[in-house]
């Protein structure tokens, strides 16, 4: 079949499937793009001709986009995600946070960014970056690092090699993340007669592979001999749709479960075996059984810093790991017994050789007691009765109490997401998303969007901070656009209220964190603010002039109002509503290592000097 190079990979992506458990799913099941001089002409015109083949998605920017496929590709389980079309240079480029965020967070998204002329005849061209020492140097280079699989093609011919060798890492339960192809705008226009077959209909697999059965014998043996075993549920155990084997394992067996941030609703919140959240932003429920655990099994969780509390979160002198993950670097760390292969696969598995075994009847009884204890902390936080400005945790609560048990809550940088972690009472598998592997200011909107877009029939709660909305709101445009109704909650503390108290615990006293001026104009410290000039910004308004419903709030009686109201709002609707900076959710028996300087001439600097000393102290090898 004689088709252009784009027009053949746009046939090619169309017919691309991938099967887990008998029941197949659309891979690429649409592309969105933003058209200049690099891609209108070979993907546009392809996208344009036939669509049919691939619904095209108008975004408002690059990055946006990325996350909103990002989104969608995680509310899918990473069975089904969207392709990103972009021109050459800033567009491009645009593109590279979105990527590492996918690469990060082993989410798959495909990025189609045009590139300069394979022929070079007329270089420069336009926005060509030009290199004396290298004659295909291209912008599209610097995506090397953050993705998963790169290449640029260079013939048309070569789209067919490069295409499946694509696919194969998009569709890898292990290697996932995001992937490029980096497309001269010459060569996007050049036909080719490729063959029939490239474009049948094509099924990729992903399997349940098992673990060892030995390696699966020897976990069982240690787990058996083990006093105090404590599970940490990560992301995998979600992607994987291993939730229901996790919950039969935990009510047989009796270990409890701590969650990471990705792992968050594992188990919903009130089930017996649910300890909540883990590590540096965790429970004090989970963080005090970590800190005694013998035996720590890690299902689907790459060990963040955050988990493991910067490697402090687990004491015991002969703390053993176990680790179930489907990459096998990953079921390597911490000295581990790697069980490499797949979530539920490796849980039925050990469920069965568990049979008959439960923990000690003291124990389970410790975990009770400090779970009743955590819940009724969690109730305090939700209803402070704080003023004249809310506390954040009372946003939450509202939010969290007036939301159905199927809608989803959305977050990614800031304090926000700690809380979240926190406090946040899952209900369902996929009720709980936050972006936290690379922490993206602006991911919000634009991840609730993919969210919405993934799953139209679930209400999408977007948690976004002043400062994250002031770097990517303009995909509320596009969910106005695609009729995507998404409830924003915009709380706004007038800075980065989290990065101010990181400073202000670090001896910084809130350093360039807050939005006001000082009285020579200028923007300086969050002390010399305090009694500053309010900066004559309004984001409800902003917010308004991108077409959303706007609803103000000042405190919680209208948010809750607000919230109700919401529900009856066919469009994006964004509640506004003032939080106080200064009243945060504590921490509980964590820490986490963020170097404080050796040297410092203020009496504050030097005593955070000397806590971050106290917490290094407790830093364990764990090899």
């Amino acid at each position: 079949m004689k088709l252009t190079m784009a027009q053949a990979l746009v046939r090619f992506l169309s017919v691309q499937y991938l099967e887990r458990d008998g029941v197949e799913h659309r891979f690429i099941e649409g592309c969105f793009g933003i058209f200049g001089h690099g891609n209108l002409t070979g993907v546009g015109q392809a996208l344009a001709q036939n669509p049919e083949l691939l619904t095209y998605y108008q975004a408002r920017n690059e990055q946006g986009m990325v996350h909103i496929a990002a989104g969608f590709a995680k509310m899918r389980n990473r069975l089904s995600t969207l392709a990103c079309t972009t021109s050459i240079g800033p567009g491009a480029t645009n593109m590279v946070t979105g990527a590492a965020a996918a690469t990060v967070n082993r989410v798959p998204v495909l990025l189609l960014p045009g590139d300069v002329f394979a022929s070079r005849r007329p270089d420069p061209v336009l926005q060509q970056l030009e290199s004396p020492w290298r004659g295909d140097a291209s912008v599209n280079d610097c995506f090397q690092p953050v993705t998963r699989y790169w290449d640029r093609i260079q013939r048309p011919d070569q789209l067919v090699p490069a295409a499946l060798a694509a696919m194969r890492v998009l569709t890898s339960q292990a290697d996932t993340g995001a992937v490029m192809l980096a497309l001269p705008q010459d060569v996007q226009t050049e036909a080719f007669e490729y063959p029939a077959e490239f474009f049948e209909h094509r099924v990729w697999h992903a399997g349940r592979p098992l673990p060892e059965a030995a390696a699966l014998d020897r976990a069982a043996t240690v787990i058996r001999d083990s006093k105090r075993p404590l599970i940490v549920s990560g992301g995998g155990v979600i992607y994987s749709e291993a939730t229901d084997a996790l919950r039969r394992l935990v009510k047989r067996t009796g270990i409890p479960v701590g969650e990471t941030q990705a792992g968050k609703g594992s188990l919903p919140f009130d089930h017996p075996g649910a300890l909540g959240a883990i590590g540096a932003t965790g429970t004090l429920a989970a963080n005090r059984v970590a800190a005694e655990a013998d035996v720590v099994i890690g299902v689907g969780t790459r060990y963040s810093d955050f988990t493991t509390a910067s490697k402090t979160g687990f004491q015991n002198p002969g703390v053993r790991f176990i680790n179930i993950n489907v990459s096998e670097s990953d079921s390597h760390k911490l000295a581990g017994l790697a069980l490499t292969g797949d979530a539920r696969a490796a849980l039925e598995a050990l469920d069965v050789r568990l049979e008959g075994w439960t923990v000690d009847a003291r124990y389970r009884k410790r975990c009770e007691e400090l779970r009743a204890e955590w819940d009724r902390e969690v109730s305090r936080l939700y209803s402070l009765g704080h003023g004249p400005l809310a506390a954040q945790s009372e946003v939450l609560g509202a939010v969290n109490e007036l939301s159905g048990a199927k809608d989803v809550v959305v977050c990614a940088a800031g304090s926000m997401p700690g809380d979240l972690h926190k406090l946040w009472r899952t209900r369902d598998a996929k009720g709980y998303h936050v972006e936290y592997g690379y922490s993206t200011m602006g991911y919000e909107i634009a991840g609730g969007l993919g969210v919405k877009l993934a799953d139209p029939e679930r209400e999408v709660y977007v948690m976004v901070g002043d400062g994250s909305y002031l770097m990517m709101a303009q995909e509320i445009v596009t969910s106005i656009q695609e009729r995507l109704k998404l409830t924003v909650v915009l709380v706004d503390n007038e800075g980065f209220a989290s990065i101010g108290g990181l400073s202000r615990s670090k001896g910084m006293a809130g350093f360039g964190t807050r939005y006001r001026y000082r009285s020579d104009g200028s923007l300086g410290d969050d002390g010399a603010h305090k009694n500053g000039e309010q900066l004559p910004v309004d984001l409800a308004l902003n917010a308004q002039g991108l077409g959303a419903h706007v609803i103000r709030a000042l405190n919680m009686e209208e948010l809750r109002d607000a919230l109700v109201a919401a529900k009856t709002i066919d469009r994006t609707v964004v509640i506004h509503i003032p939080v106080d900076r200064y009243e945060g959710v504590p921490s509980y028996d964590s820490w986490w290592e963020v170097p404080v300087a050796e040297v410092s001439e203020s009496a504050e600097g030097k005593k955070a000097r000397e806590e971050h000393e106290r917490g290094m102290a407790r830093r364990r090898w764990l090899i």
